[in-house]
């Protein structure tokens, strides 16, 4: 017997679990016990969060558009994502999918991390008043993308002293 069972039709998978691809969560993993994270995320969705993955990560934009956020020595910069595109992140470079159109999807796939592996998340000053500064960094054992994040995200945004910035003063506004 095969692990992860038959091929199966991955757009009809795709419109059976919409509604788990749509704000609050936006994602849903399709295999849990593999080798690798295979994730479907939907739009929209907004992150002011800069994922630092100690591993590649592959995005296919399937519908929609989308774009990623880098923050590149002190700098933001942007790359777009259009329908069909594929891309390949290099490891470490801090990335902020944003995803503006509702009923956008892309897989992102990753590699499963091994005991001791942490991804980082980051929150930089930006905006029109921002620094530049790094405002605060998290590291984690990511077991469940699904699960983790939110938790995560929440806790960041709950804490003004998280959010404060150490360079200027500036209240990151969270979400």
């Amino acid at each position: 017997m095969l692990a992860y069972g038959k091929p199966f039709n991955f757009v009809r998978w795709i419109d059976e679990h919409a509604h788990l691809l749509q704000p609050p969560v936006g994602n849903q993993q399709i295999w849990q016990d593999s080798d690798f994270i295979v994730t479907v995320v939907g739009g929209p969705n907004r992150r002011t969060d800069y994922h630092d993955d100690p591993y590649e990560e592959f995005f296919y934009q399937m519908r929609g558009n989308a774009f990623l956020n880098l923050w590149i020595e002190g700098k933001r910069e942007r790359i777009n994502l259009k329908e069909g595109d594929i891309f390949l992140m290099p490891p470490h470079v801090r990335h902020s999918p944003q995803r503006p159109e509702a009923g956008s999807v892309c897989l992102v796939i990753e590699r499963q991390r091994p005991e001791g592996v942490k991804d980082g998340f980051e929150w930089y000053c930006e905006g029109p008043e921002g620094c530049g500064s790094l405002v605060h960094r998290v590291e984690t054992q990511l077991k469940s993308i699904v699960a983790d994040l939110p938790k995560l995200f929440d806790a960041f945004y709950a804490s003004e002293t998280q959010r404060r910035c150490p360079g200027c003063g500036t209240v990151h506004p969270g979400k």
